[in-house]
């Protein structure tokens, strides 16, 4: 969870205690990351380190707990030898998790940002080349029949991809997890209780989630190609695969404008259309929302609930203003319930 001030993980151990991972993010309301057109930028790419942060903290867990069982029973050895290769591959030798970055959590940033790229942005066009190849339409890159194409490639890439990682099972658990973080948020902003009860009856539907924002995302770039693509200088090099190549380059640089455009969107529609006839504009999102969320379990909302304490904690000037990571673990979700901070 990341609240305003604080980012805080919270693990499930094998014994079915909870570790907690909190430390303080020090971004103020008066920074350049919060203004309009810029906090979209600022926050994809920060959600994608601080994911990236948990999903190490979460894999050193989960290594210790195969490590712990391969010595009680024989087993779980090449699980535990991968996580130990995952670990290398994303820490320095020896050294604890970066909790304010890095040079390799910023490398891993930049990784996944170019794999998205070239997954949502340059194989839906090179898809929608092939097509007009193989079924002799000769379509201009740049034409606007061209850009309705790539934009259906986009979406059948986007939703197809999510549909088929749901079916394993791992990735599955974690749109469990999805599913019970925005039943905890939505708990928080009824102003009830984080309990389990209460958040159990909640819909696992958010307007500001980041499905939702990666539909609007597509929806706008095919918008926007589609009117623009044929304004934009055209480059003929003699060959198609070039021109294509030319043409998805012309392209990057509106991606940054569309991201942080859509983000504003995004905010509005959830502020104004949450309720009434105009819920309508949110329903793409919804979805495929409900691809990427699935119906949690109670220990898992006990995760999710406690992952929005601990944040609740330096919100409410009970961890202190030091900007250090803590690390603590608690016997069960009540424990924790009952704590008056992490110090």
């Amino acid at each position: 969870m990341r609240a305003p001030f604080s980012f805080a993980v919270v693990v499930r151990r094998r014994d079915g205690s909870l570790l907690v991972r909190e430390r303080a993010m020090g971004v103020g309301p008066g920074g350049i990351a919060r203004w309009p057109f810029v906090r979209g930028i600022a926050s994809l790419v920060e959600s994608l380190r601080l994911g990236g942060e948990a999903l190490r903290f979460s894999a050193d867990q989960w290594e210790k707990d195969m490590l712990a069982a391969s010595r009680a029973a024989g087993t779980a050895l090449l699980s535990a030898l991968g996580l130990s290769l995952f670990a290398m591959a994303t820490r320095d030798d020896g050294a604890p998790a970066e909790p304010e970055g890095g040079s390799r959590s910023r490398a891993a940033t930049w990784v996944m940002l170019v794999v998205a790229i070239g997954f949502f942005v340059a194989l839906p066009q090179a898809a929608a080349a092939g097509m007009s190849r193989a079924l002799h339409l000769g379509l201009p890159v740049q034409s606007a029949a061209f850009q309705a194409v790539t934009g259906a490639f986009k979406l059948t890439i986007v939703v197809g991809y999510l549909l088929a990682i749901r079916r394993v099972p791992d990735i599955r658990r974690v749109f469990q997890y999805h599913g019970a973080e925005h039943k905890t948020i939505s708990t928080y902003e009824a102003g009830e209780a984080l309990t389990v009860a209460n958040a159990r009856a909640k819909t696992m539907l958010h307007a500001r989630c980041g499905t939702t924002f990666l539909v609007m995302v597509a929806l706008v770039s095919i918008l926007v190609f589609t009117a623009i693509g044929a304004a934009l200088p055209r480059i003929q090099t003699g060959s198609a695969f070039l021109d294509n190549v030319a043409f998805f380059i012309e392209k990057l640089p509106f991606l940054p404008v569309l991201v942080a455009a859509t983000f504003e969107l995004q905010r509005l529609f959830a502020r104004y259309c949450s309720t009434g006839p105009l819920q309508a504009l949110l329903w793409p999102g919804f979805l495929v929302q409900k691809i990427t969320t699935a119906q949690p379990t109670d220990d898992q909302l006990e995760v999710a609930l406690a992952s929005l304490r601990v944040t609740l904690f330096r919100e409410q000037g009970a961890s202190g203003a030091e900007a250090s990571t803590v690390d603590v673990a608690f016997p069960s979700y009540e424990a924790l319930l009952a704590a008056p901070s992490l110090r």
